[in-house]
């Protein structure tokens, strides 16, 4: 009886541990993501914003950002169009660096943008533009029922660097 009730403790502590206290969760359409614990909620600063999340740099001083999309069924174009969208947001000088990844999870798919160079920040359908050097992003289109989330990670390039396999992780979160 005692081995079992220590089979029982180690497998409960195990469970604890995979689970914590502090994750944050947030709700984007049908699917529920577990954000890292160390990424800070943010008031979004936008209403076509689901979500949005500080993602804190190793040295304290830099920071991206995470945000969440969701327009409902058919809103918010395709995989593609969005794809595109976001690789045209870096600067051609110098040529970035853009890396595409189709996967599927839990038969749900999702196509990664990951890019490096000039990001050109500022109002996605116009305005005024500031070339950021040296920056980073990780993009996922859901393809999630009952329509597409987007996610896009931007920031200073180390800082998405470092913040790669986490971003991946929420995505997958969601989807299980």
């Amino acid at each position: 009886m005692k081995f079992v009730l220590r089979i029982f403790f180690v497998f409960f502590v195990s469970l604890s541990a995979s689970v914590s206290a502090e994750d944050v969760k947030v709700k984007v359409s049908a699917q529920t993501f577990v954000m890292p614990n160390k990424w800070k909620a943010e008031k979004t600063e936008s209403s076509m914003r689901a979500a949005q999340f500080l993602v804190p740099g190793a040295n304290g001083k830099q920071s991206a950002s995470c945000v969440f999309f969701y327009f409902g069924p058919g809103n918010g174009g395709g995989a593609k169009a969005n794809l595109e969208r976001w690789a045209g947001q870096f600067s051609n000088e110098p040529k970035p660096e853009l890396k595409t990844e189709d996967n599927k999870v839990n038969g749900v798919p999702v196509v990664y943008l990951f890019g490096t160079g000039t990001f050109m920040s500022g109002p996605p359908f116009g305005g005024k533009k500031v070339p950021k050097k040296d920056y980073g992003m990780a993009a996922a289109v859901l393809g999630t029922k009952p329509g597409y989330i987007f996610v896009k990670m931007t920031g200073p390039k180390a800082v998405v660097a470092n913040a790669k396999n986490d971003f991946k992780k929420m995505i997958e979160s969601g989807l299980k």
